[in-house]
């Protein structure tokens, strides 16, 4: 199998696909035109799907010639609640819906890879997972289909492998790293209720205002001085709402904001840290602090042996110099991260920079564009990956 050449034969169409996905957008866990326009594209090829119910993921799976492991590759569909600003002629069609994270590209990409690993089945020696997945952004979808029982034996994988794009680094480029790839995300609320009144005489209220600030730089410090500077956190407030008017206290202050960690021991005593400073801040000035954390994904973590073998895979399809190493994590979270605590397998970024630098915009920008001629890349390492993987596990 020429990966590369291959892809490239079917490029065309899964630009086709990628823009039908980016002027229709859909939203959370219920993608109903997605999905269709995913099957529709697959008929015709020899492939058992089975389908959530919760969700409308969907998983395509492929059996090669033998009888050998099963690997599962991962393409994300939903969109995200912002508006596009990009004059394109397949921009989206929804108002507040966009596709600025590339999961429109995920999606054509994976069925671009299923293509090619058909025509080349004789040659594969177990099963292909293709999983079009919903819900990414912050809907747990991944996490849903879990805990529904898609990937239950008999039907798990033995390893699992995903591509995001990255309109920031140059087409023909791939990043990743062993170990710590995205950060945990958490949303934290607190409410610091005092006593409400007027405002030329606080001394006979319990003014919420100041105190909800005299935690926030509580927090800042507290990450600063107690969380370990190579076990980093990322604790931002975003959101600090009270009062009505100029002369009145209000009783009570909301605040809110994120929290972003890169090991689950830096995660758990940054939760520990902000409830206790919060409550105890607000006991010292007579008050109460009403405080939560809802977690989110948790840490993205690639297998190292995982990332190696792929790591290797790119360089064989891309050339030398194709894979550039992380050199830290990054921020963002992933709900891949529910599969990788699970089984081994990683997630590496594809170079889709447009062609014009000044045109680069990063993932979530109401100005996102990438560079459709990547996603060559990005299906011929879905299928080389899967290939050179099932070929060395089979006889283990």
């Amino acid at each position: 199998m020429d990966a590369l050449a291959d892809a490239k034969k079917v490029l065309p169409e899964t630009i086709d696909l990628r823009r039908k996905i980016h002027a229709n957008p859909e939203l959370g866990n219920q993608l109903p035109e997605t999905t269709k326009a995913v099957v529709d594209s697959l008929a015709g090829l020899d492939l058992d799907i089975r389908f959530s119910q919760e969700t409308t993921s969907l998983v395509a799976t492929l059996h090669g010639a033998g009888n050998g492991p099963r690997i599962m590759l991962r393409g994300d569909m939903d969109a995200l609640p912002m508006p596009e600003n990009n004059d394109l002629p397949f921009a989206s069609k929804n108002e507040g819906k966009m596709h600025a994270c590339g999961h429109d590209s995920h999606t054509a990409m994976l069925v671009g890879a299923a293509k090619v690993l058909h025509a080349n089945r004789g040659d594969i020696n177990g099963s292909v997972d293709f999983f079009f997945q919903t819900g990414e952004e912050g809907y747990f979808g991944a996490k849903v289909v879990l805990d529904e029982g898609l990937f239950e034996a008999p039907n798990s994988p033995d390893a699992v492998f995903a591509i995001h794009i990255t309109p920031l680094l140059e087409i023909g480029k791939v990043t990743g790293r062993a170990g710590t790839l995205l950060a945990a995300a958490d949303t934290w609320e607190m409410v610091i209720k005092g006593r409400g009144g007027h405002a030329s005489m606080p001394h006979d209220c319990l003014d919420p205002i100041p105190v909800a600030c005299e935690i926030v730089q509580a927090f800042q410090t507290f990450v600063t001085s107690r969380i370990n500077v190579f076990d980093p956190v990322v604790l931002t407030t975003t959101k600090i709402e009270a009062g009505t008017t100029s002369n009145v206290i209000p009783e009570i202050a909301n605040v809110l904001g994120t929290l972003r960690s890169t090991s689950e021991k830096s995660r758990n005593r940054a939760h520990e840290g902000m409830e206790r400073l919060a409550k105890q801040i607000a006991i010292a000035h007579e008050m109460k602090a009403e405080f939560n954390i809802s977690p989110g994904y948790p840490v993205t973590v690639n297998d190292a042996e995982f990332v190696e073998f792929a790591r290797q895979t790119t360089l064989e399809i891309l050339g030398e110099h194709a894979f550039i190493p992380m050199r830290s994590p990054m921020m963002g979270a992933e709900d891949f991260s529910f599969f990788l605590q699970r089984w081994p397998g990683a997630m590496f970024f594809l170079g889709v920079k447009p062609d014009d630098p000044s045109l680069a915009a990063p993932c979530h920008s109401n100005r996102m564009i990438l560079n459709e001629e990547g996603m060559a890349h990005g299906i011929a390492l879905h299928a080389s990956i899967a290939m050179k993987w099932l070929a060395q596990h089979s006889a283990a």
